[in-house]
């Protein structure tokens, strides 16, 4: 038996997941990290717990499950995307704090390109809008804000990666400085029509070229890990951004073919193949994997806060013990009673692209109850997949006939129930919701040449369906009130006091 390993870098935790050469799921590790939130809008984590946890799920992983790693295959490494690490060249030492994608402090900054009249110039090279959501401006924010930063960065002392870079120049013990295109297209940095770093874009945010790494395929090979940590030298074979792999994973490999991820945050791709899609309304054009010499596109809708919405449920408001008792609650009362939950804790995505939009509780009774709060939470990840769904049909003249589903809040029956309701469509929940991982696995697999691709759809096991059983009114009414109650949460902060 032969193995692929995917290391799972998520916004929360850092996962290890062992696929064996029937690519079924072995075994699984995981352990959360501590988010960091040193003042409002910011979210951090430290670099070295990052890196400290993805190893230690692995190497207990194969302890324990007594793998021997000549029999590992290949890697494949996916992550959060955007999340922003800047470190030293000689030392290996992070500069700073990772900046989280979901870290709100460059807001401002984004407000001032536009205001120069730039927005169109970065949307038009890489398929991006100028938010503090992507890395460009978390970069600029580390150099000109940590002491000899920008000196030593112009100098060729520092580093620049996403969390994917990181890991592999750790795992490599520094020999391998490195991403894959779908992570560069998340940049804001990277020209999506000629595949390189834009010279034009990293002067105007005085950014060195020689910080940023190298550019390859999602599915190729890598460098291989410094022997100490497994005990072999085993080799890196695919590498993307967890939506792209979730896509990849989920065998979305057809031009309209969709997935939809209910993770930390909650994203829907769509597969373009070789078309670019300019949106006009708020979607997202960005690169869906590399092969060799070719690139495929998708679009996509981004929702900043899904599963986020049950993790502060339970740590901050102490509603519920664990994510699962969500359904429980959700399902003890009739409806939400009202009660809307617009989760703008750190802005808002598709199709509005808000930054200073707050998280906003509305329609409040006498009569509401924790079960209120938490179903309306639930629901509120269902009506913002509803606006993105309905802003990528819009826009690609695609009407879809079912979407497919993973992530870890995917298992949330009634969540999988009243999306089907709310957006009128079947709905396909993978047989494995980790499709992330799945998506790793199958590009590192395939890279080594484990598997072909042509191979991968009698691996991937059949899910479980939902159908819609919701009247169009009662559809409509509840739509009608979402939309409403989005309408108080935009435009809470204001732009000139944000977070100085």
């Amino acid at each position: 038996m032969k193995y692929v390993i995917a290391l799972d870098q998520g916004t929360t935790s850092s996962r290890t997941v062992l696929f064996n050469n029937l690519g079924d799921i072995v075994a699984v590790r995981q352990q959360e990290f501590p988010q960091l939130f040193p003042s409002p809008g910011r979210v951090e984590h430290n670099p070295l717990e990052i890196w400290e946890s993805q190893l230690f799920t692995m190497t207990m992983l194969l302890k324990e499950e007594n793998i021997s790693p000549d029999d590992i295959k290949a890697i494949g490494i996916t992550n959060q995307r955007e999340t922003t690490i800047v470190w030293d060249k000689n030392t290996g030492e992070p500069v700073y704090n990772a900046i989280v994608w979901q870290d709100r402090r460059t807001a401002e900054y984004c407000e001032e390109l536009k205001r120069q009249g730039l927005e169109e110039l970065f949307k038009n090279k890489t398929g991006l809008v100028l938010d503090a959501y992507f890395s460009a401006t978390k970069i600029s924010w580390i150099l000109n804000n940590v002491p000899s930063a920008k000196e030593k960065a112009f100098s060729g002392d520092l580093l620049f990666g996403t969390v994917d870079t990181w890991l592999l120049y750790k795992l490599t013990a520094g020999r391998v400085h490195a991403t894959d295109v779908t992570n560069a297209s998340r940049t804001l940095l990277y020209n999506i029509h000629e595949l390189k770093w834009d010279d034009e874009l990293l002067d105007l945010l005085q950014i060195p070229r020689q910080m940023l790494p190298e550019v390859l395929p999602s599915i190729g090979y890598f460098g291989a890990l410094e022997k100490e940590w497994l005990g072999a030298e085993v080799p890196v074979f695919g590498m993307a951004g967890d939506q792209q792999a979730a896509l990849f994973g989920q065998l979305c490999k057809e031009e309209g073919m969709a997935k939809n991820t209910y993770g930390t945050g909650c994203f829907m791709l769509m597969n373009t193949g070789k078309r670019i899609i300019k949106s006009d309304k708020g979607l997202l054009t960005t690169i869906a994997w590399g092969v060799e010499n070719e690139v495929f596109y998708a679009i996509e809708g981004s929702v900043f806060v899904a599963g986020a919405v049950i993790q502060w449920m339970r740590d901050q408001l102490g509603l519920i013990q664990k994510a699962a008792d969500s359904e429980a609650l959700a399902n003890s009362i009739p409806d939400n009673g009202g009660v809307y939950l617009v989760p703008a804790f750190t802005g808002l995505g598709t199709p509005h692209w808000d930054m200073f939009a707050r998280g906003a509780l509305l329609g409040l009774t006498r009569g509401s109850s924790k079960a209120h709060l938490v179903r309306a939470a639930l629901e509120s990840i269902v009506f913002q997949t509803c606006d993105v769904l309905d802003t990528m049909q819009m826009e690609s003249g695609i009407p879809l006939q079912s979407l497919q589903v993973d992530g870890g809040a995917a298992s949330n029956g009634f969540l999988m129930q009243f999306q089907s309701d709310m957006l009128n469509i079947p709905l396909l929940r993978a047989a494995n919701t980790e499709a992330t991982a799945q998506g790793a696995a199958f590009m590192a697999g395939v890279g080594a040449g484990l598997w072909k691709e042509e191979d991968l759809p009698s691996i991937l096991r059949q899910g479980t369906h939902f159908y819609p059983a919701m009247e169009k009114s009662q559809r409509d009414n509840l739509k009608k009130h979402w939309k409403k109650a989005v309408k108080r949460a935009l435009n809470w902060e204001e732009k000139n006091n944000f977070l100085r």
